[in-house]
């Protein structure tokens, strides 16, 4: 079957013939003069037997081979010369991590709203400005130049909204009541206390809630979550609890931002298992799907109470519900590991926060490196820093000053001094104050008094103030020395600089003057004690009336009111160390019934707390916290007490031991205990354990009261 195609040339209508291909009628475009003949056959024709098939390929062309020429001409192989780029194309470069937007998407282009073109708006914003910029005294003069009058609602809410000072925004809504241009409604309250939460005025956004009360005005969701977000922000957590619960009551369930706040609440109100029953009853009754703020929070509520299994639940949480943590969510879990004492889970973590592709920032690896210098775990720590440089992630002042503390905990000098001069050409991370006094801390931990004092001079030389940390290890560094004048010029350079001192830094100074004895040819000693006494003088003059009548005077009938007002006024963890140091002095100066008295005060004041223990074979004395002169004297004491003890009638137990470890203090432990003639004897397997049994103890006694 044959059918003939033929156009002729029109001007000005030209024809389009068609054609049936594949059951549809498809119009094909000719050029004028030609003719074209196409041949199709249909499928219910018998197939030609092989012979023949051959010699009706040529005379039967394909569907193909008869549009060729129809093809040459439309689709012309030679380009056209508009058409050819004469430049290189701008390239466009995509994010792979980012899906493609889509065609359809509004935000491709944004049109500016119909306000920006309103008069009205204009000059509203315009008046907002002027508001601004007024004095709070001016500010109801302006209010009836309001433009566009009488005031509608919804130019009060854009006025209200613009407000930059909560006073201003508390002024406007005040007159905006005594107008009744419009019923007060709950957005316009809703929006006056967003302002007030912004300048943290609790008392005014509970007034203003009491007010819609009182006028049947309904408080709706947002409302409560600005009432309870003020009350935390104002830590006032047992007023946002109170909101909360009252917000239960009306029936409204809480969104996202309210639960988040009143998770917060309850964990700084450390109510565990409120928080978890809240969060539970979120998850179950309202459909609630937590998001990472509130992850975050559950993590820093387990963080503080140290509680590993509540981190677990808090992963486990986010891997069944799909919640894909952010940054400050790690940095929390981190944070929270570390309180906990886990540094390997948070290792674990970490790594499988950089395999998804999350780069740390500082924060996330100055919690990970002060987690693994409490665990004393340098080399991960420093394999950790050589990684940071490596990759190149970001680094700031805090988290070199953090390496550098952890070095001086660790005893790493040369590290902190590799990483210390790297800091000194530092554009970023440049050394301060506190830097160097880890510097210092290093130092003089390790007794390296002229590096320490170098460190000083460099300090003084570019003009970085010293701090009162800085000045302590410096001074403790320099008495151990027995560098009495330079300390003395550290003491005066310190005071001149406004330093005050505090509990560690005179407990310092007594350190010191532990070390200055008396005795026969000790002249040059005494002149050191002299001008530690002048400088404990000048830091702590009620210390120094102290230590004056404990150990200089031969004690006075106020040394326990004066011990009592010295305790008391110290902090918690200085008044071990004050009371060691004190007795140390007393008994260099050979004042040892002085130092009995402080020590026994020390005792009924709480200061050594689980020093004796008690078993049914075996007392014991802890002496591991205590100074050697404590020590000794804590032995005394004890020793002193047993006769009366057996007077009362009770019986010495099979065994009696002092524990005092290895290291120095055991040394003169064992050298004190030589002097004495008291029968402990020292264990071969624990070193720094003496033990003595209960009828060693009781002959030795009787030899003691003998003479």
């Amino acid at each position: 079957m044959a059918t003939n195609i033929t156009t002729a040339a029109s001007p000005s209508y030209p024809r389009f013939p068609e054609i049936t291909v594949c059951g549809r009628r498809r119009p094909v475009h000719l050029p004028t003069g030609k003719a074209l003949r196409v041949y199709s056959g249909s499928n219910k024709r018998t197939p030609p037997s092989p012979s023949t098939a051959v010699a009706q390929d040529e005379s039967n062309p394909s569907l193909a081979e008869q549009l060729k020429p129809l093809s040459d001409v439309i689709l012309s192989v030679e380009a056209d010369a508009s058409s050819t780029l004469t430049t290189k194309p701008k390239s466009t470069w995509i994010n792979p991590t980012r899906p493609r937007p889509s065609v359809l998407s509004p935000q491709r282009q944004k049109r500016p709203s119909f306000s920006a073109y309103s008069p009205k708006i204009r000059d509203l914003r315009r008046f907002v400005k002027e508001l601004n910029d007024c004095e709070e005294s001016d500010f109801t003069e302006l209010l009836p130049q309001i433009p566009h009058q009488p005031l509608s609602r919804e130019d009060a809410l854009l006025l209200l909204n613009g407000m930059h000072s909560w006073q201003k925004s508390l002024l406007f809504l005040n007159w905006a009541k005594t107008q009744n241009a419009f019923p007060l409604e709950t957005i316009l309250y809703n929006v006056a206390m967003k302002s007030l939460r912004f300048g943290k005025q609790f008392q005014h956004v509970e007034n203003l809630a009491l007010e819609m009360i009182e006028k049947g005005i309904e408080l709706d969701n947002i409302t409560y979550s600005t009432i309870i977000s003020c009350a935390k922000r104002c830590s006032h957590f047992d007023k946002a609890v109170e909101w909360f619960e009252r917000m239960y009551r009306t029936g409204l369930i809480p969104d996202e931002v309210t639960y988040s706040a009143i998770l917060d609440v309850y964990a700084k109100l450390r109510k565990v298992e409120e928080a978890m029953s809240l969060y539970e009853r979120g998850r179950g009754a309202s459909g609630w799907k937590p998001d990472p703020v509130t992850f975050s929070v559950l993590a820093k509520m387990f963080g503080e109470a140290g509680d590993y299994d509540g981190i677990r639940f808090i992963l486990r949480e986010m891997k069944s519900l799909h919640v894909q943590p952010n940054l400050v969510l790690y940095n929390t879990l981190f944070e929270a590991l570390g309180k906990a004492g886990k540094p390997g889970f948070a290792r674990s973590l970490f790594e499988e926060m950089v395999e998804s592709g999350m780069e740390p920032d500082a924060k996330t690896l100055t919690a990970l490196i002060k987690m693994y210098g409490k665990a004393r775990w340098g080399r991960d720590a420093l394999d950790l820093w050589e990684r940071m440089d490596r990759n190149g992630w970001p680094t700031d002042l805090f988290l070199h000053n953090t390496l550098l503390a952890m070095c001086a905990d660790l005893g790493l000098v040369e590290e902190a001094e590799k990483l210390f001069d790297r800091m000194k050409g530092s554009e970023t991370a440049e050394p301060d104050s506190w830097s160097y006094s880890a510097m210092l801390n290093i130092y003089g931990s390790c007794g390296n008094a002229n590096k320490a004092m170098s460190v000083f001079r460099d300090m003084c030389g570019i003009g970085v103030d010293l701090n009162v940390m800085g000045s302590t290890c410096l001074i403790q560094c320099l008495g151990r020395s027995r560098r009495i004048d330079d300390l003395v010029a550290v003491f005066q350079a310190s005071i001149s600089a406004g330093i005050k001192p505090d509990d560690r830094f005179c407990v310092c100074l007594l350190s010191v003057l532990s070390l200055c004895e008396e005795g026969e040819e000790e002249e040059e000693e005494d002149a050191g004690g002299k001008a530690v006494m002048s400088c404990l003088e000048r830091a702590n003059p009620k210390l120094f009336d102290l230590v004056k009548a404990l150990a200089y005077d031969g004690g006075s009938p106020n040394v326990k009111d004066g011990l009592r007002k010295m305790l008391s006024s110290a902090s918690f963890e200085s008044r071990r160390p004050l009371c060691n140091c004190l007795i140390d002095v007393c008994r260099n100066r050979k004042r040892n019934q002085a130092a009995r008295e402080v020590f026994r005060f020390g005792a009924l004041y709480g200061v050594y707390p689980g020093l004796h223990t008690k078993t049914d074979g075996e007392w014991r004395l802890d002496a591991r916290s205590l100074s050697i002169g404590a020590a000794c004297t804590a032995l005394e004491d004890w020793m002193s007490g047993l006769p009366e003890m057996i007077r009362k009638g009770q019986t010495l137990p099979d065994l009696l031991s002092a524990n005092t470890g290895g290291g120095g203090l055991g040394t003169a432990f064992r050298s004190h205990l030589e002097e004495v003639g008291a029968p402990f004897e020292e264990s071969r397997e624990k070193p720094g354990l003496f033990a003595a049994t209960g009828r060693d103890i009781e002959l030795w006694m009787e030899l003691q009261q003998s003479k």
